[in-house]
């Protein structure tokens, strides 16, 4: 995968993320909205505890991001793929299992196939070397 590929994904998904934790953290309801999906009102408290990790999954993407620009030891980032691939399915299989489960909505299920895309991306990227390119 070429560097201006992979530092794009990063920024994307950084930038997503970010954006998507700190409305969570600020306004869930709002953010909920925009995702076309509803929560209780007494839920709403715990979405926006929810929307601090994944502020922090997107800022650590974020970091992923400079490591890439500044060309540092594809080491460091390897760790930031490994961890957030594996928060991410965390993520993906309680959406998904909970779907199934009729505890949420379908309209959730946007957020399991987004993260499983991106643990599907990172796992491969992390196969087949992708990063040690970066670092040149």
């Amino acid at each position: 995968m070429s560097r201006p590929v992979l530092i794009v994904y990063q920024l994307l998904i950084g930038l997503s993320d970010a954006i998507t934790g700190a409305l969570l953290i600020a306004a869930p309801e709002f953010t909920l909205g925009m995702m076309r999906l509803h929560a209780p009102d007494n839920a709403l408290v715990y979405l926006s505890f929810i929307g601090a990790f994944v502020l922090s999954v997107g800022l650590s993407c974020l970091y992923g991001a400079y490591l890439m620009i500044r060309r540092e030891n594809s080491c460091r980032l390897e760790i930031v793929w490994l961890l957030t691939a594996t928060i991410r399915a965390s993520v993906a299989i309680f959406v998904l299992t909970q779907i199934l489960a009729h505890t949420l909505e379908a309209g959730w299920l946007t957020v399991a196939i987004a993260d499983g895309a991106c643990v599907l991306i990172q796992a491969i990227g992390l196969r087949r070397g992708w990063l040690a390119h970066v670092a040149r």
